[in-house]
């Protein structure tokens, strides 16, 4: 009767093995080549040499993507004014990791951007799920709110976006424009003046 441990003697397993741990070997080494690859795309992301961090990105296999090359893909294509192309990559990244507030955030901007709001306060709503102290997901979110005409969803907002941040001259000058609209005229000015006083200081 055949020995356990002769199975491993046996030229055919023997090889078999070989393979094995050749593959294995082979596959770490094109992970760390892709990582490499994408920390390169980065710096260059970076350093705005949009044009060599693309085709570096574009270099790795799709199925070796991770979701901010996907996220930054979709940002160049954005940047070159390719919408479609930028909402396939933003989805690309969210597939990748659904926790991905980032991608949902840049995908709230395209939609408001093509003046689409309801699409956007949906993406920004997920951003702000995913991220509650991010200011801008707030006061993007209060923007597309005000696009729609719900001023008191838009204050809400934006109010939320100062708790936060409150050293963003926009924030202000878009809540005073929603007070105005609220009819609150003395808010209104209050937050003109902050934002008045905040563009002196730049």
């Amino acid at each position: 009767m055949e020995k356990f441990y002769d199975l491993f003697y046996n030229p055919l397993m023997k090889r078999f093995l070989f393979v094995l741990i050749t593959l294995i070997i082979s596959t770490s080494v094109y992970a760390e080549d892709y990582l490499e690859i994408s920390n390169q795309a980065n710096i260059l992301y970076a350093g705005n040499d949009i044009k060599n961090s693309l085709n570096l990105f574009l270099s790795i296999p799709e199925e070796e993507r991770t979701a901010q090359n996907w996220l930054l893909i979709g940002n160049i294509l954005q940047d070159k004014g390719e919408l479609d192309k930028a909402v396939f990559m933003y989805n690309k990244a969210i597939q990748q990791d659904d926790k991905f507030y980032k991608a949902y955030y840049n995908l709230g901007n395209i939609y408001l951007q093509d003046s689409k709001p309801n699409m956007a306060v949906e993406q920004y709503k997920k951003a702000v799920k995913l991220k509650p102290e991010y200011a801008y997901a707030h006061y993007n979110l209060g923007c597309a709110y005000i696009k729609l005409g719900k001023y008191s969803k838009a204050k809400y907002e934006l109010l939320t976006a100062i708790d936060l941040k409150n050293t963003v001259a926009d924030f202000h000058y878009n809540l005073a424009y929603v007070y105005k609209k609220l009819n609150k005229e003395k808010d209104a000015k209050r937050y003109i003046e902050y934002y008045n006083k905040l563009m002196e200081n730049q």
